[in-house]
């Protein structure tokens, strides 16, 4: 059960990553704030994997197709999902966008039917409507929450993209070493933040070099968010190879109390009575989804 605490340690670093990239995405706009997390996470990335493959004893690797190809798939994807999530936050509250973000987990039971041959039962699909309810209410614009177009779907089309990530990045670990998957999720974490700094690089370059420059101009606080980028995917990562995503999406959930906390803190956010019990309904939901 050591996933469990690994899984609220990434919640952890990923709200502190989501607020480091939401302070500069001002100059640096969704796709330059998105670029944060990779191209200052992957020195991190790779520290931490060539001392998890050293300290591994017996690892060997296992670079094959499969193993290329849900990387790319993974890494693409979750370029999609982050801008969509930071622009959801942009367009609400960080809050809000966090919340939104946790749609990802009705998704993942839809994608894992239609596309990983998963069989759910009543009650994970229960669990699945439940969670939905309490987003929509959630998400749903009223009072001081100032709520732009096209925020909810941003923050629903990042949920829907990062299910469909995280089961390629799941995929990707069992496939390198299936034996020591702590290390070899580290590995697939450096090798799709590799993949992703060099695409989201090459297309700022080509579209936005405003972007690309703010990004540079703010390194002291992109170190901090590529920090904590890469620790909290390492510790994703390795969690959901020891793990189906289902639980550790569950236990995730954690990222939500401690967002608003966030929000409240950094950004003097506030969250209605209404969205606070719909933030508890969203968790149950998530709960019954995942361990029914």
């Amino acid at each position: 059960m050591i996933w469990i605490p690994i899984t609220i340690g990434a919640a952890t670093l990923q709200v502190a990553r989501n607020a480091a990239q939401r302070s500069i995405m001002g100059e640096a706009g969704p796709w330059g704030a998105t670029l944060v997390r990779f191209l200052f996470g992957l020195p991190f990335a790779t520290v931490f994997a060539a001392i998890a493959w050293l300290v591994t004893p017996g690892a060997t690797a296992h670079p094959t197709a499969h193993f290329w190809l849900a990387c790319f798939a993974g890494a693409g994807l979750q370029i999609a999902a982050t801008a969509a999530l930071l622009t959801a936050m942009q367009r609400s509250t960080f809050a809000l966008g966090t919340a939104m973000q946790q749609s990802g987990l009705p998704f993942a039971l839809v994608w894992g039917v239609l596309f990983f041959g998963d069989h759910v039962g009543l009650v994970t699909w229960g669990g699945g409507l439940i969670a939905s309810l309490g987003l929509a209410i959630l998400t749903w614009p009223r009072g001081e929450v100032v709520m732009r177009k096209g925020a909810v779907w941003a923050g629903l089309g990042s949920g829907a993209i990062f299910a469909l990530s995280a089961n390629c990045f799941r995929q990707a670990s069992l496939a390198f070493e299936p034996a020591h998957p702590a290390a070899s999720a580290l590995v697939t974490v450096m090798v799709v933040q590799a993949i992703q700094t060099v695409a989201l690089t090459g297309y700022l370059e080509w579209r936005d070099r405003g972007a690309l420059k703010a990004v540079i101009a703010a390194w002291r606080q992109s170190l901090g968010a590529g920090f904590c980028g890469a620790a909290a995917s390492g510790l994703w990562f390795t969690a959901m190879a020891l793990s189906p995503v289902g639980l550790v999406r569950a236990v995730g959930v954690v990222e939500m109390p401690i967002a608003a906390i966030a929000g409240r803190r950094l950004f003097k956010e506030r969250l209605t009575a209404l969205q606070i019990a719909a933030g508890a309904i969203t968790a149950v939901g998530v709960v019954m989804a995942a361990l029914g």
